[in-house]
């Protein structure tokens, strides 16, 4: 199906294909077991040499079907859901490294993974260095180590909308023998395909987009199948070398291009269980039937809001790649031909009290935590998420005191401006 179709038509119709009889619509397989008629037929499921379902944890039939629409999209040979944005860049990390292991990170990440990367897999004995994305290659490649496997980054980071130099990134990760990770939530396969430009794993939190309509928290791996693992069989042992848990298999040996995916399901899923469920993955299969819709719809207003006020004389900046004189303008051309996000940020003349006055005085726009669905919806990093630190400490993170984050929905623009400008009077 993917060499087959083109992103819209795999947006409605790839993943489940039914056969006589069937339901049109993915069913929700609401089930956490299945049944089989011999004790053989379990048996081969569980050493991994039949393909099928025995129990939810590792892998349910209605979240299979959405994850191979993802991975279809995307142009990868597999993928898996996760219970959400979070456990995926685990995930991704942890199915290669462990105790002793180290990988990079771009800087420009959303401040979740900032800190599960920092703090929490630091705790785990995994190390990680975060460098500036802009960097040069020769600076970003200094902070390799031999134990270094794996270099992470976003195609447009949150909340500070840096926009990555793929092929750059990819580059260096390959020079060093380890996979570039891509998290690709803002543009979505539909604005972007960055194992296109050289990425090898991509990771989303399905709960932005690709839902779109905030009614599911989960997130995704696809594996492009591209790495050559055994090639650097010395830096994977997890995957180059035989799983005692599953009585001596190697996964590149018997899962070839599957080996990673195989992998993530069948060891960390089974032992640390961050499934999505499949009502939730149901959920999200209707979003994705509309992605290749409201995508466009959510660029379109952002570029008009943007414009709007790039002009307005009351707003200090604004950054966003669409805007001719942004930083990331050119870069943005070439990797995001067909807009970036929907999410802008700004700051007002008159600092961070204004700031706060402004997004009070909204009435379309909601103030909520949440980014990239179809309602426009706004957030001060420096009132709410990133509250603990101090103004020096907002800098260094990236995050300006007067920063406002605003994520334009898919309503009428005219109407998202009129509110934005009645705030900015009042």
């Amino acid at each position: 199906m993917t060499k087959q179709f083109k992103p819209e038509t795999l947006c409605v119709q790839a993943g489940w294909t039914p056969k006589k009889g069937e339901p049109r619509v993915l069913p929700i397989y609401q089930s956490t077991t299945f049944k089989y008629e011999t004790s053989e037929q379990m048996a081969r499921l569980f050493d991994l040499e039949d393909s099928g379902y025995f129990y939810t944890r590792l892998q349910n039939p209605t979240n299979d079907a959405v994850a191979a629409k993802i991975a279809a999209l995307e142009g990868g040979v597999g993928a898996m859901l996760t219970s959400s944005g979070q456990a995926a860049n685990f995930y991704a990390i942890f199915n290669i490294c462990q105790a002793g292991d180290h990988f990079v990170c771009s800087s420009a990440i959303y401040g979740g993974t900032f800190n599960l990367f920092g703090v929490t897999m630091k705790k785990l004995g995994i190390d990680v260095t975060f460098v500036h994305p802009d960097a040069s290659e020769e600076e970003i490649s200094a902070a390799f180590r031999p134990n270094t496997k794996a270099l992470f980054g976003e195609t447009i980071s949150n909340p500070s909308l840096e926009v990555l130099d793929i092929e750059k990134f990819a580059r260096i990760a390959h020079s060093h023998g380890v996979p570039l990770i891509i998290d690709n939530t803002f543009p979505t396969p539909i604005n972007c395909r960055p194992f296109e430009w050289g990425a090898d794993i991509v990771v989303h939190s399905t709960t932005k987009y690709m839902d779109g309509h905030a009614t599911s928290v989960g997130g995704c791996i696809v594996d492009s199948g591209n790495f050559d693992w055994d090639a650097h069989a010395d830096k994977f042992p997890g995957l180059c070398t035989p799983d005692e848990s599953y009585h001596g298999l190697t996964y590149t040996k018997a899962f070839g291009k599957m080996a990673y995916m195989t992998k993530a399901t069948a060891q960390l899923m089974r032992d640390l269980g961050s499934i999505q469920s499949p009502m939730n993955a149901f959920l999200l299969n209707l979003g994705l039937e509309t992605l290749h819709l409201r995508v466009p719809q959510h660029c379109r207003n952002a570029q008009k809001v943007a414009e709007y006020l790039s002009k307005n004389e009351k707003v200090a900046w604004v950054n966003y790649c669409g805007l001719p004189g942004n930083k990331y303008y050119e870069r943005a051309q070439k990797y995001l031909p067909d807009g970036s996000c929907g999410v802008i940020s700004f700051g007002l003349k008159g600092g961070r009290e204004l700031s706060i006055k402004f997004m009070d005085s909204l009435k379309l726009a909601a103030i909520v935590t949440h980014v990239a669905d179809a309602r426009t919806c706004v957030l001060h990093p420096a009132s709410h998420t990133h509250r603990q630190l101090t103004d020096e400490q907002l800098i260094e993170a990236g995050v300006r005191p007067d920063l406002i984050r605003l994520s334009v929905g898919i309503e009428n623009a005219d109407d998202i401006i009129a509110d934005i400008e009645q705030a900015l009077n009042a």
